[in-house]
């Protein structure tokens, strides 16, 4: 596995990047599609939850270490003096890279069987529930922390109703600039809806 920083440093030769984009698809589809079956009577917000507690650079990165996939990373002077092998970005994308070389290579259904079988620690932990879902406040947070390196902030911009039927509208900004906006039966539930609106504007 090439990558980009031994790529730049040797002539000709390409990183991992194209297969980390299509490993990436690929992953997400296989991934969707057993939850799809396994869950038949979940919602799709249910859904998405799972997959992303499954799809993530943490649980991606602990795979690529189970298979020993770091030591088979070609790595620039730099990135190999600096542990890159062991850094958990870099086992994600290499493990996603992996992923689209299979599917190239095997087709859909052989690369997903493939697929399932390394996950499947990961997978049954999920059907047990012995991984609690992230909500979506968390998952915004985390998408905009490894991405961008800031974190959002919420604000309340009305509220109306009875006191005893409140309707509250907030809105989350990154670096001042509005990203997602919910409403909700509380502040709580207003904030986890703009999250939820920025999340999936941000991933999807």
């Amino acid at each position: 596995m090439t990558h980009s920083s031994y790529a730049y440093e040797t002539e000709g030769l390409c990183s991992n990047e194209r297969l980390e984009f299509l490993g990436d698809a690929v992953l997400e589809l296989v991934i969707s599609e057993y939850f799809f079956k396994a869950f038949p009577n979940d919602p799709e917000g249910k859904l998405t939850l799972m997959r992303h507690n499954v799809v993530n650079e943490k649980s991606l990165a602990q795979i690529a270490q189970s298979i020993n996939l770091g030591i088979y990373i070609r790595l620039g002077k730099g990135e190999l003096l600096s542990g890159g092998s062991e850094k958990m970005s870099v086992l994600a994308d290499t493990l996603e890279a992996l992923i689209g070389a299979l599917f190239l290579d095997l087709g859909y259904q052989m690369a997903g069987s493939l697929i399932i079988d390394l996950f499947k620690p990961v997978l049954e932990a999920m059907e047990r529930g012995d991984i609690p879902l992230l909500d979506y406040k968390t998952m915004l947070q985390e998408t905009c922390q490894s991405r961008m390196g800031k974190h959002p902030v919420y604000q309340i911009m009305a509220e109306s109703g009875p006191p005893h039927d409140r309707t509250f509208e907030a809105v989350v900004k990154l670096e001042n600039k509005v990203i997602g906006m919910g409403v909700g039966k509380s502040k709580k539930e207003a904030e986890q809806s703009a999250a939820k609106a920025a999340w999936e504007s941000l991933v999807l």
